[in-house]
């Protein structure tokens, strides 16, 4: 039995691509609403588009689910405040966050 998080409404950080891009959609499948965020650089940090949060926002709706793109960088208070604010605008709170953003500097 799959877990339902119907009218439950998710933010996940760096989910314009791998594990969570999986970790929006996952949720989405299962009734979430979801403010798809990622900050959209290059794996150096440099950079930003909400290109990749919006795709993987576009294949939620597309599926028949809810979602918002947002591009914050989770580095910046006043932009992670603002993506919160306008969950909590479209949808009365936040239930889940997934803090997965990151970049790797090898």
């Amino acid at each position: 039995m799959a877990l339902d998080f119907t009218g439950r409404v998710a933010i996940v950080t760096g989910a314009g691509g791998g594990l969570g891009r999986l970790h929006a959609l996952a949720l989405a499948a299962r009734g979430a609403r979801v403010m798809v965020n990622d900050f959209g650089g290059a794996r150096d940090g440099t950079g930003g588009s909400v290109s990749a949060a919006q795709a993987v926002a576009d294949e939620i709706m597309a599926a028949g689910g809810q979602a918002l793109a947002q591009g914050a960088s989770v580095t910046d208070l006043a932009a992670v405040e603002d993506m919160v604010a306008k969950t909590v605008a479209a949808w009365g709170r936040v239930d889940i966050l997934v803090n997965n953003a990151g970049i790797t500097r090898d």
